[in-house]
């Protein structure tokens, strides 16, 4: 089953941490990466720039409206995804206990939810 590990982080943790060790760590995060996609475990991953940069979209009754940033008033902010396989839930949250950004946040681990189904209980 696919599972979506999403990455929150709180800026001011992570603002906190020196140069040199996020470094060290965005490497050991690379590498844990590259080795889970060449076992087929990792299906892809990215990092999203910063919240300034992103634009939230809300259409209520006909009208669009279209905010700057992240429209949620929270702390952590969503600062990319890995998406994996895995055999359960419980071995999808222990991939992501061990990446580092659970120390600046934490990761949101949650199923896929399967669309060849979806598309055809709808008739799509």
């Amino acid at each position: 089953m696919k599972y979506l590990l999403l990455v929150y982080i709180d800026q001011e943790l992570l603002d906190a941490v020196p140069a040199e060790e996020f470094d060290a760590q965005m490497r050991h995060c690379i590498g844990q990466a590259d080795a889970l996609q060449a076992q087929g475990t990792l299906l892809g991953f990215n990092r999203l720039e910063a919240p300034a940069q992103a634009r939230t979209v809300r259409t209520r009754e006909g009208r669009t409206s279209v905010f700057d940033g992240p429209f949620a008033e929270t702390k952590e902010m969503l600062a990319g995804y890995n998406l994996i396989e895995a055999d359960s839930l419980e071995q999808a949250v222990e991939l992501a206990r061990q990446f580092p950004w659970t120390r600046y946040g934490s990761m949101e681990v949650r199923p896929v939810a399967d669309m060849d189904a979806e598309r055809v209980r709808v008739g799509a």
